[in-house]
């Protein structure tokens, strides 16, 4: 006779951990196992969100560039947009509907958009968490789904959140719109009973796998203060939204009235393992978002300086296209100034040098600039207008680049902006953390 068990079903409990941010400083304001390893699930797409605002940035793709659907994306389980193998679709379609639907597929297909393939693609997360100090993470792929190895503590992803929030602000509101244009469909957001419940809620990710239960990074701000709150494991979405109110009010509580904000220092590890690949450190441009990855082509053999260009006035504007001429061009200057240049932190006692201009203006009749900062050497302020001219091609095409030598130091400015050119390129500099702030020209 066969008899059978009618013992209750209980449910998995996934391990707990819980983790306090105060955001403005990074300070941790209450932890529970929160670094212990657990499956984090779909709070991985903040990692591949990240990366993909990250090579947006430096124009190794852009947000209106067309990504092929791979059978690898869409074979991906749910949650997912429903993408079709052989499909085309612009990024910033993919990007929406990870960051508010969470949908698998399209974390798939992002990752391999940027690096050719899911597996490259977790290399250069896992180097970018490196960066970041997150210290007990590794992924696996691009979207949580459970895989031996892929895991992460509730103390990495609070880190992880902090540089979203702070590190790209301008894409900061995807995480808290309740409904998307994902371009095939209208996305709604896997948060939004948080979102709709808690003063101040403005994002950031859920996850939930049988494995890891019911995860949750959420950040809140109240006037000057703004919350990380972390949460693994919870039983459910009402329970784990409880959890994380109770955590919310517990940091509101202890993180002091006022704080000096503290943004976190962004990674700057190279986007890709090939040691060509130009890094952060001196990376392509991006010309209004739009550009490519440039890669230096052959080891330089020898770092001569360029021919010295004309000083006399030019007659007409002369348009610099964007290309991997010009960047080696300036790459093979840094060379020479590298080779020449005084060890940095060293102060100069010889009499002041006349101005150094690298770059002869194209524009005409602009008489604003920028200051990005005073330096130890003529080197440092090179090296950083070189970086900067760089990363911020769009903005500061044909400004001259000017090292200016003071009691105190060396100015690194960019000169011959409008001012509505200045303006604009400092608020994108500060959103990096690159000081900068507005001058007059001298003339």
């Amino acid at each position: 006779m066969l008899f059978l068990a009618l013992t209750p079903v209980v449910a998995f409990a996934a391990p707990y951990a819980a983790y306090v941010m105060d955001a403005r400083t990074g300070e941790q304001l209450y932890s529970q196992n929160a670094d212990t390893r657990l499956h984090p699930a779909s709070l991985t797409k903040m990692m591949t969100l990240y990366i993909a605002f990250q090579a947006i940035q430096r124009g190794e793709i852009t947000l209106d560039s067309m990504v092929t659907v791979t059978s690898n994306a869409s074979a991906e389980p749910p949650s997912k947009l429903g993408l079709k193998t052989g499909q085309q679709i612009k990024l910033r379609y993919l990007l929406r509907a990870a960051a508010v639907k969470s949908a698998n597929d399209a974390a798939t297909a992002i990752g391999e958009a940027i690096s050719g393939s899911e597996e490259a693609f977790a290399v250069r997360m896992n180097r970018t968490a490196a960066a970041m100090g997150m210290t007990n993470t590794t992924f696996k792929n691009a979207n949580g789904l459970t895989q031996e190895g892929h895991l992460s503590t509730a103390r990495d992803m609070s880190v992880l959140g902090r540089h979203v929030i702070y590190d790209f602000p301008q894409y900061y509101n995807l995480f808290s719109r309740r409904t998307a244009d994902a371009g095939i469909a209208e996305v709604r957001h896997t948060n939004r009973r948080f979102l709709d419940s808690y003063e101040g809620a403005d994002g950031i990710k859920t996850g939930f796998t049988n494995a890891a239960g019911f995860n949750l990074v959420a950040s809140a701000q109240r006037g000057q203060e703004r919350i990380i709150a972390t949460v693994f494991g919870g039983t459910s979405t009402a329970q784990r939204n409880g959890k994380i109110k109770e955590l919310m009010d517990m940091g509101f509580n202890r993180a002091p009235a006022n704080a000096t904000l503290q943004r976190p220092q962004p990674p700057s590890a190279a986007p890709a393992t090939d040691p060509l690949l130009v890094s952060s450190n001196v990376g392509p441009a991006t010309n209004g978002g739009a550009g490519k990855t440039v890669r230096v082509s052959g080891r330089v053999s020898r770092s001569l300086r360029p021919a010295a260009r004309p000083t006399q006035a030019v007659s007409a504007p002369v348009q610099l296209a964007v290309d991997t001429d010009l960047i080696n061009s300036v790459l093979a200057e840094a060379v020479q100034v590298a080779a020449v240049a005084p060890a940095a932190g060293a102060i100069a006692s010889a009499p002041a040098a006349p101005e150094v201009v690298t770059r002869i203006s194209t524009s005409g009749g602009r008489h604003w600039g920028v200051n990005v900062g005073r330096y130890n050497s003529r080197y440092e302020a090179e090296k950083v207008l070189l970086r900067v001219a760089l990363n911020e091609m769009s903005t500061l095409d044909g400004a001259v680049r000017r090292v200016t030598q003071n009691a105190r130091g060396f100015d690194a400015n960019f000169m011959g902006l409008t001012r509505e050119g200045a303006d604009l390129a400092c608020r994108r500099l500060q959103a990096r953390s690159q000081s900068c702030f507005m001058i007059g020209s001298e003339g």
